[in-house]
């Protein structure tokens, strides 16, 4: 009789857990992410990394840790071209096929194309490059793990500032030009910053040049003998690679900063050598991509060996990881919040306000993340991480270094 009320309770268990398996499964919410990608533009030579990272992540995410919450995400990707007139032209036809609770922007165009639509259309959109001042902005649908560019310089130039040593302040040249907003944007931000802070940052002199130089030799030379200390050039490879030989020409060694889409890899390949960039730079606030097995390396690796990514570890594939990693963090507490057969675009905008994400919570690709309704991005509290070549060797220079606080411009 005892066998028997064993074998009642033991197949009332199974059957238990088998009804909760069967519920759990008819539990589970779909919700569809629009990933914006250029695959036929000026950026399709990297899209594959970053648009694969995005897709492994979300694989991850689904069977780790949406899985117990009841949640499901789908992905699509939408060549827009890296073309403002295209994203436009595509949005009302993403909206009506998928009705994404979030959309994964690539860059300028999408921020240009969407920034006045998406709150009509209750959809919060995620970018992976850095800010801009024009878009500091109340009340954001956009949003930046990355402050703005001229935040992460201003980091770099008080990081190297110090690393000099001394009580003056560090005398930077910048390489700009007006042929597009964002790199004047770029420039007017770091220039309020040393305007605001002259025992930090002087800026001896602003080169406005063509979009892409071919020689800088007489520019750089005037800012030489005007005694910079550093060169900052956050707009293209083409005038990194005009400065760096401008500066072997003269006989001169002065570092030269860069950024994400511009940094120390992408201008080795242009100008043919990685050693010729030693003691060169780049900043930004997410992880640097060296061989170093950091955490955000051994979790890309991961996505590797287990949900089969086919990518290779560069900033590229960093920037895919850490705007889709914030995405499924903030549907991650939507879902709890409202209820995972209730997560709206509108519901993923407000767990991205009132839930900060943890460094942990994105291995370590990004910083601590608390966005408010001040700006697209986290104003305060941010870190940046600095790579340079040492030898001819892409390593990590300086890791959390603080972000200051910038008035806007």
């Amino acid at each position: 009789m005892k066998h028997s009320l064993r074998i009642t309770a033991a197949a009332a268990v199974a059957a238990a857990g088998l009804f909760s398996s069967i519920w759990s499964a008819q539990a589970q919410t779909t919700y569809n992410v629009a990933g914006m990608a250029d695959f036929t533009g000026p950026y399709a030579d990297i899209m594959k990394d970053w648009t694969n990272t995005r897709s492994a992540a979300i694989q991850w995410w689904n069977a780790e840790v949406g899985k117990d919450l009841g949640v499901q995400i789908n992905i699509k990707d939408y060549d827009h071209r890296y073309d403002v007139a295209q994203v436009a032209s595509l949005w009302p036809g993403i909206k009506a096929e998928i009705n994404p609770v979030v959309v994964l922007g690539v860059g300028g165009p999408d921020v240009a194309a969407l920034q006045n639509r998406l709150p009509g259309d209750k959809v919060p959109m995620i970018m992976a490059t850095a800010s801009y001042g024009y878009v500091w902005k109340p009340d954001p649908w956009v949003f930046n793990p990355r402050p703005t560019y001229s935040h992460e310089s201003a980091a770099f130039c008080n990081w190297l500032r110090e690393k000099r040593g001394g009580d003056g302040p560090l005398k930077v040249g910048i390489i700009s030009s007006e042929a597009a907003p964002a790199y004047v944007d770029i420039h007017s931000g770091l220039a309020k910053y040393a305007k605001d802070n002259p025992d930090k940052v002087e800026v001896v002199e602003v080169v406005f040049t063509e979009i892409q130089p071919t020689d800088l030799t007489t520019q750089i030379n005037r800012l030489v003998r005007n005694g910079v200390e550093a060169l900052v050039i956050q707009t293209n490879t083409a005038a990194v690679v005009a400065a760096k030989r401008a500066l072997q020409t003269l006989g001169k060694n002065v570092p030269i900063l860069m950024s994400s889409h511009n940094g120390l890899l992408t201008s080795a390949d242009a100008i043919g050598d990685l050693s010729q960039l030693n003691g060169d730079y780049e900043v930004y606030g997410m992880a640097v991509p060296t061989d170093t097995e950091t955490e955000p390396h051994k979790f890309f690796n991961m996505l590797k060996d287990k949900y089969g990514l086919q990518a290779d570890w560069n900033v590229s594939a960093v920037m895919g990881l850490a705007q889709t990693l914030v995405a499924l963090r903030a549907i991650e507490a939507a879902a709890k919040q409202a209820g995972a057969d209730k997560v709206t675009g509108e519901a993923v905008r407000q767990a991205m306000l009132n839930s900060p994400i943890p460094s942990s919570a994105t291995f370590g690709v990004l910083p601590d993340l608390k966005f408010t309704n001040e700006a697209p991005f986290p104003p305060t509290g941010l870190t940046a991480t600095i790579a340079t070549i040492e030898d001819g060797k892409y390593v990590i220079a300086a890791e959390k270094v603080p972000v200051p606080d910038l008035n806007k411009w």
